[in-house]
């Protein structure tokens, strides 16, 4: 338990981006609720259906994507040479993920602006939040590549 607690507290910076986000992803929703049909425009229904369904299908492509570009940045985490310290290897792959994922919160926030209802916030939001949810730093991996650059500079 001791060994981990250290671990733990280098991922604090790694936990505010992710907390930063999902602040970020409350506050479109209650702007919504707050200024409601203040600040929607009123799209006709045909653009905003175009302007939805080419959404979702982003949404759709960009989390296995999101998915492969992280697992890719942790491999290079794992492997690439240099003095880079772990914790901020992993700093920039929980940021790259989750500002990816950020962006379906985003959608939501936009279609509600266009003239969208409450239910399309809500399915790009929760989507978002499935997205920092799957995303969020894990001590996991950051100890995994702790371990490989550990080995490295042992070989090296």
């Amino acid at each position: 338990m001791s060994e981990t607690k250290p671990l733990k507290n280098d991922l604090t910076l790694h936990w505010i981006v992710a907390a930063m986000l999902l602040a970020m992803l409350i506050t479109y929703n209650i702007i919504c609720h707050l200024l409601g049909s203040d600040i929607q425009y009123d799209m006709q229904a045909e653009q905003r259906v175009l302007i939805r369904s080419i959404f979702y299908v982003i949404a759709i492509i960009l989390f296995p994507i999101t998915n492969l570009i992280r697992y890719i940045f942790i491999r290079l985490n794992e492997t690439m040479p240099g003095n880079t310290i772990a914790k901020h290897r992993y700093l920039i792959t929980v940021t790259v993920s989750l500002f990816a994922i950020e962006i379906v919160g985003l959608f939501g926030f936009i279609m509600f602006i266009l003239g969208d209802d409450f239910n399309t916030l809500y399915i790009f939001s929760t989507l978002a939040l499935l997205g920092i949810f799957v995303h969020r730093p894990k001590l996991e991996e950051y100890q995994n590549i702790l371990e490989a650059l550990r080995i490295q500079k042992l070989k090296g």
